[in-house]
């Protein structure tokens, strides 16, 4: 763990705590506390939250630092990967055919980024798929640009493992499991926790009959609950603290 902690800094572990929490908000004491354990100085941490505040990451107050708004959409798809709401699946596929040609490379890597972020594997160019087992929302920009369909196929299994390599997920989890649990103080929980979001974000939350049987999501979201209950109660005892 040591490479990983090495790039710890107050920016990072900031934005860590503030996206795991709810509200999404903490004092600059509640901060000072929560950071101690990196080594992170009380003043390296009030440069960072400072330009951080510049930087628009940040909405300063009289009681302390919140999220801003495009932060909070981004703790709004952390959360929806650490509990994610599915539906009963009745074998249908949902698929999005590309309709829009003649766009720049950014545009259409923007577009890829956002079909991956709503859990679509690509199936061929222009092809994107997944079962309908998540509800689809897209925005006015990207709907004008895709044709919804639904479809079946007669080897979904086989349609699985031609959009996502589920046994590399299975590994890269099992691994992050294995260092949540290894892991002996808070930074190197830390590490392995936020490692552990990342790879839920790509986590394609497939229908459990879709599964391979050692499929460890449910027990990352576990493990990632413990350890934010874990912060969370520090939180509480710095609130604690100030009160008294």
């Amino acid at each position: 763990m040591a490479r990983p902690l090495a790039r710890l800094t107050a920016r990072s572990v900031v934005l860590s705590v503030l996206l795991g929490a709810h509200p999404a908000w903490a004092s600059a004491a509640e901060l000072i506390t929560l950071t101690s354990d990196f080594g992170i100085r009380e003043q390296t941490l009030r440069v960072a939250l400072t330009r951080m505040v510049g930087a628009g990451d940040l909405v300063r107050s009289a009681d302390g630092y919140r999220l801003s708004d495009r932060l909070l959409a981004r703790q709004r798809r952390q959360d929806d990967a650490l509990d994610p709401r599915q539906r009963r699946w009745d074998g249908t596929w949902c698929t999005l055919v590309i309709t829009s040609v003649g766009t720049d490379a950014k545009t259409r890597a923007a577009l890829r980024t956002t079909l991956h972020d709503k859990r679509f594997g690509e199936l061929r160019e222009g092809v994107w798929m997944r079962p309908a087992n998540l509800d689809l929302h897209l925005t006015g920009s990207l709907r004008d640009r895709v044709r919804v369909l639904s479809a079946r196929d007669d080897d979904p299994a086989g349609l699985v493992a031609a959009l996502w390599d589920l046994p590399a997920w299975v590994a890269a989890g099992s691994r992050l499991l294995t260092d949540l649990s290894d892991a002996g103080d808070i930074p190197a929980r830390f590490v392995a926790a936020a490692a552990t979001v990342r790879h839920l974000l790509s986590d394609p939350v497939l229908p459990t009959e879709l599964l391979p049987a050692d499929w460890p999501g449910a027990d990352l979201r576990q493990a990632y609950h413990d350890f934010a209950a874990e912060l969370v109660a520090r939180r509480d005892d710095t609130q604690l603290m100030e009160a008294t």
